[in-house]
């Protein structure tokens, strides 16, 4: 039997709660490095743009099928009397529950390298010597577990309190956190000698940079930065009351996660530029580059633990809204929260261990080229995300149509705003998500 449904507390809880789904290892740890890659500022433009187009209208069509259903990812499309695309909802908790599993894996790196930074251990360490220690630790068959469980048992313990007493209230005390921290940081690396450089890289667009590869960054970056394709929104617009501003709610959740990212740029660009090192170094730029980049500065220890207890929370933030897809599907079919969220962590830890032996002793391992964690990763953001985005705009733009007019609509009354979103996902959207599909398949 099924159980009486939950919902937020409050309109604050639930943008704060989507908020910090959004919010992640993407804003903080891949934003700045592919900012960096792609020119700085030119990129920055066309990443908001798109983010406020492209990125905010497969969101609101999330939204839309989760409110219209009050049920969740999968069983919203036999609530809406079309059974027949509850591939969405399938394919999104499968996406989700597989970048769970590695996900974690990266969310236990940042937990350990808090507490190295806090203790000292790169103190006169150089480059070099930072990325040797690096390698040995991911590489170890051990440690890196340990962490990845803590991680995954933290999320377990967030989302066993359920919506207002779990994920609505972790939402309404780690979102402000996660900002302090992020400003502190900001203000800290904007203000090191020799930081202007970064700012202006940051800040002052070169258009000449933009060429095909900046644009499809930009907007892959637009797409997978909102958690969009995994079901997640689709389930946390399932608890939303039929009285809330759908396109309102919309546009503070790709507020807020958009203002994370460019303080993350603004946190990190600069302090990168100003110890003189190159802020084009991709992955490596947060767990190599910038220890040293901490080791640098005056008071680096403070800096440096702060900044990975940062990414941490929003791991953290997101983890939880990983999770909750597959507790929700679950937990309407009658099964426990309790059972259900404890089975499923499990779960998504133990699938995490090939991810995590795959940087070490499993590395040699690989199918089509790719270890283990890269073809988790692979499938689940080339493939199922996409994928899922492509088909949520479909069926909104399309099958929908009139009825997520009339749900957007509600108690605000129709507008040229909600033509031009219809319009962008049965034209735009569909065609920008199949250039990022193709893109990352080639």
């Amino acid at each position: 039997m099924a159980v009486t449904r939950e919902h937020w507390g409050s309109k604050l809880g639930f943008i704060m709660a989507a908020a910090g789904s959004a919010v992640g290892l993407g804003n903080i740890w891949k934003f700045p490095y592919i900012t960096g890659e792609n020119g700085g500022a030119a990129f920055l433009i066309l990443y908001l743009g798109l983010v406020f187009t492209i990125g905010i209208s497969v969101l609101a069509a999330e939204m839309v099928i989760g409110r219209a259903s009050q049920s969740d990812a999968i069983t919203s499309f036999k609530k809406l009397e079309t059974p027949g695309w509850s591939i969405i909802g399938i394919m999104g908790i499968l996406a989700a529950f597989t970048i769970l599993s590695f996900y974690g894996v990266i969310a236990g790196w940042t937990i350990s390298y808090t507490l190295k930074m806090a203790t000292g251990a790169f103190a006169g360490a150089n480059g070099k010597d930072i990325e040797t220690a690096f390698i040995g630790f991911i590489s170890d068959p051990v440690s890196p577990l340990i962490y990845a469980g803590i991680f995954m048992l933290l999320t377990m313990l967030v989302v066993l309190g359920g919506i207002k007493g779990g994920i609505e209230r972790a939402g309404k005390i780690l979102m402000p956190l996660l900002f302090i921290i992020l400003i502190a940081l900001a203000v800290r690396g904007m203000t090191l000698p020799g930081a202007e450089a970064g700012i202006r890289f940051y800040l002052e667009p070169d258009f000449s940079k933009i060429d095909a590869k900046t644009v499809m960054a930009a907007l892959g970056q637009a797409f997978f930065s909102l958690s969009l394709g995994m079901g997640v929104m689709i389930t946390y617009g399932s608890y939303l009351n039929r009285a809330e501003n759908l396109g309102r709610s919309s546009w503070y959740v790709a507020f807020l996660d958009t203002a994370v990212a460019i303080l993350a740029g603004l946190a990190i660009l600069p302090a990168v530029f100003a110890v003189g090192l190159n802020p084009a170094q991709g992955p490596a730029l947060t767990f190599i580059t910038l220890p040293a980049v901490f080791e640098a500065m005056p008071g680096g220890a403070l800096f440096g633990s702060l900044f990975f207890f940062l990414l941490t929370i929003a791991a953290l933030t997101s983890s939880i809204s990983l999770l909750e897809p597959v507790v929700a599907y679950f937990n309407q079919k009658g099964f426990s929260r309790t059972k259900v969220t404890l089975a499923s962590g499990v779960l998504a830890f133990l699938l995490g261990i090939p991810s995590s032996l795959s940087q070490g002793i499993w590395g040699d391992f690989t199918f089509a080229g790719k270890g283990f964690l890269d073809l988790m990763d692979f499938v689940s953001s080339s493939i199922l995300l996409p994928v899922g985005g492509l088909l949520v705009s479909l069926y909104v733009g399309w099958v929908m149509g009139a009825k997520a007019l009339n749900e957007m609509a509600r108690g605000e009354g129709k507008s040229l705003v909600l033509f031009a979103w219809i319009f962008i996902l049965r034209f735009i959207a569909p065609l920008a998500i199949a250039a990022i599909l193709v893109n990352g398949l080639l």
